[in-house]
């Protein structure tokens, strides 16, 4: 009787959103708070490595740019006549800040049709998942972080059509994400970690 009880209070918290890393800066950090029985964040990065082949540290670096690791992130919303909280920008939300149409094509596309963009695990899996297509569909390398964030950010069909070359914000972007990438691979081999 106990032990359901224990398992059905780990798994109404682990249904719960979890707060954010301490330190963001750090994979490492990361990967340590957010360890442990029913919340192993390396545990399911690296199995989702495995599975589409994108770099931890590059799924790591696409979350910490999309949402710093907030499980209810969202844009801001846009103000009427300057001051009225009215609408966001766009339906963009969770971890991985996936729109609605994309979640659902997602979701539609792996089976996976519980997936909650409030979930951790959901949402690397997600971001592994769209790397994968973007390297499918316009020929990006796993492991080139620049690109797959510029698929990310501007689409499959964006990136195709090279709307991004025109976008500074964009490439800013994809630069920011791609040097993050760069650091939390660094730090992964400094603590020990692939």
């Amino acid at each position: 009787m106990r032990i359901a009880l224990v398992i059905a209070f780990a798994l109404v918290v682990g249904a719960c959103a979890t707060p954010p890393p301490s330190h963001t800066a750090n994979v490492c950090a990361i990967f340590s708070e957010k360890g442990g029985l029913f919340n192993n964040w390396y545990r399911v990065a690296k199995s989702t490595e495995r599975e589409f082949g994108v770099p931890v540290p590059i799924l790591m670096a696409t979350i910490k740019t999309e949402s710093n690791f907030r499980a209810n992130a969202r844009p801001p919303r846009q103000k009427l006549f300057g001051v009225i909280p009215w609408k966001r920008a766009s339906s963009a939300y969770g971890y991985s800040q996936a729109l609605d149409g994309t979640w659902d094509w997602y979701r539609r596309a792996t089976g996976r049709t519980s997936a909650r963009r409030t979930s951790f695990s959901d949402s690397i899996h997600f971001v592994g998942w769209y790397h994968y297509q973007s390297h499918r569909r316009n020929r990006v390398a796993l492991n080139d972080a620049y690109r797959l964030y510029l698929n990310y950010y501007a689409g499959h069909a964006g990136f195709k059509r090279g709307v991004w070359r025109q976008r500074p914000e964009m490439q800013r972007a994809a630069r920011r994400k791609a040097n993050i990438a760069q650091r939390y691979a660094q730090q992964m081999q400094a603590c020990g970690i692939s």
